[in-house]
């Protein structure tokens, strides 16, 4: 069984043809998919997504950091009345200043705080992280107290990036369709980051892998993931599934 680490089922591009997606996954060998949270106004749609189809999919609770504006505490105190319902990790939650610097350190005060609630509730963490590597490790390192536990999603940094992060906690790696790119960067790393740190995710409908890149992501296309990354790893698909499927089991607990 494979496991896909990080999807959006809730988006509105799969409103469609949703069970048909899901059959897809599960021939493909795709067994659990997990699904991360964005704000308030697609809890209720994820939780939605979630319920019809019990022992395949689970979902995060978080607040995405371009969802962090200056009522961030409401939506937290939103995010966390739902404790209850079932999350598995925390997440997606990070720093994001690709738009710029706009509530840069609301961000950081919001993403503080989930790492410290994560640490509460005794949850691993999903991360995005997007042109804030210097603020993101100043607050893990900061965080180490935490003994915390989680995930880069969508990984595109280096293996030294890698290695600095694991100082701080034990923190896994999320690989997607990036790696099949041509000329991706994140190859060379996955080279070096060993197998049992790495996860395997779609970030569907996002990211779709080659030969579907530009296209609706989607979790059957898993295992184009493990084969490229298989490939740099000089072994076989069978050893990235079983690797990949241990850690996230381990990590998120399904």
């Amino acid at each position: 069984m494979f496991i896909d680490t990080h999807t959006h089922y809730n988006d509105p591009r799969y409103a469609e043809d949703l069970d048909a997606v899901i059959s897809r996954a599960a021939a493909a060998g795709v067994g659990k998919m997990i699904q991360a949270d964005i704000d308030g106004s697609e809890r209720e749609s994820m939780f939605a997504v979630t319920k019809r189809y019990p022992g395949m999919l689970y979902n995060m609770l978080g607040l995405y950091p371009g969802s962090v504006d200056a009522g961030w505490r409401d939506e937290m105190d939103a995010m966390t009345a739902c404790k209850d319902r079932g999350a598995v990790a925390i997440g997606e939650i990070g720093l994001d200043y690709h738009e710029g610097g706009r509530f840069r350190e609301e961000q950081k005060e919001a993403f503080r705080v989930q790492l410290e609630l994560a640490s509460q509730w005794d949850l691993p963490v999903n991360i995005h992280l997007r042109d804030a590597l210097e603020d993101f490790l100043k607050i893990i390192k900061d965080s180490a107290r935490l003994h915390l536990r989680g995930n880069l999603h969508c990984y595109g940094g280096s293996y030294e990036t890698f290695r600095e992060v694991r100082k701080y906690g034990d923190w896994y790696v999320g690989i997607g369709g990036v790696v099949t790119f041509k000329n991706a960067s994140v190859a060379e790393a996955v080279k070096k980051i060993p197998l049992d740190r790495i996860l395997l995710e779609t970030d569907c409908p996002y990211l779709a892998p080659v030969p579907y890149r530009g296209q609706r992501n989607e979790s059957s296309y898993i295992p184009i993931i493990a084969a490229k990354i298989a490939e740099l790893k000089g072994t076989d698909i069978a050893e990235i599934e079983a690797t990949t499927t241990s850690n996230a089991l381990k990590l998120f607990g399904i």
